[in-house]
């Protein structure tokens, strides 16, 4: 069932066709399914567990609710595309059409977690956003919010997405300040992908705005092994990123706990 708190210009955000077209693929992509067990491990690590509630801010393609209903957690997703809902809508699912640009209801449901995967990046105003995060987080409750890293690697597949920026890590923690969440910890992820990212730093927007190649391209995977390969390093890096051992990567996570 979908609720609606607020309508906005989705496709300013990410083209909403682009992500209906490209729906199964990003399910099936290895960086989706990596990136959701290092934030499902955050949480539990932080004691939100089973069958807490988590609202997935910035929910998609729906890949971080699927992993959230089946460990148990009570899940919601929320999303500024109208149309990305509708796909993933279920009966027993909670999905809830947002625009994090306007202001929540006066009243919003509370959630012992709070993931925003990937989100902030696509927002003008990333700062307001984190506010808003805060509010629907109660007190003592846990936050997980990720973003590209690495200015020095912004290409044309971050232009195609509706990129903003890439952070560093003091960018990222600046967002936080005033929001009411507390950043406990930052944490590198992706440090294997810097250098395949460098190689493809090089292509920039076109002057028209347009790009060279499309979304779905950049999605493709190598023959195999290269997806097992890909499965490998996240596997192997991911109790490094948790003990926060990594030095640089690809993305950042914060780990931000409400304040009283």
């Amino acid at each position: 069932m979908i609720v609606t708190w607020s309508k906005g210009p989705a496709d300013e955000a990410m083209p909403q066709q682009m992500l209906v077209d490209t729906l199964g693929r990003v399910r099936r992509h290895p960086w989706w399914r990596a990136r959701t067990e290092l934030a499902l491990a955050v949480l539990r690590r932080e004691g939100i567990n089973p069958p807490a509630n988590v609202m997935d801010v910035g929910c998609g393609w729906g890949v971080n609710l699927d992993a959230l209903e089946a460990a148990g957690y009570a899940a919601s997703g929320l999303d500024i595309s109208r149309q990305i809902l509708e796909h993933i809508d279920r009966p027993a699912r909670r999905l809830i059409e947002a625009d994090l640009s306007r202001e929540l209801p006066a009243d919003p449901p509370l959630s012992d977690g709070l993931l925003s995967l990937d989100v902030i990046e696509h927002i003008d105003d990333d700062r307001g956003a984190v506010r808003r995060f805060a509010r629907l987080v109660r007190h003592g409750g846990v936050a997980v919010v990720s973003v590209p890293a690495r200015p020095d690697l912004f290409s044309e597949f971050d232009a195609i997405q509706g990129h903003r920026r890439r952070y560093l890590p003091e960018d990222f923690r600046a967002v936080f300040a005033g929001s009411g969440l507390q950043v406990r910890a930052i944490l590198w992820w992706g440090a294997w992908m810097v250098p395949i990212l460098r190689r493809t730093r090089h292509r920039q927007p076109a002057a028209d705005g347009g790009s060279r190649r499309s979304y779905a391209d950049y999605l493709k995977l190598p023959p195999w092994p290269g997806p097992w390969l890909m499965k490998w390093f996240y596997a192997w890096e991911k109790s490094r990123a948790l003990k926060g051992q990594l030095e640089t990567g690809t993305s950042l996570f914060a780990i931000a706990v409400r304040e009283p």
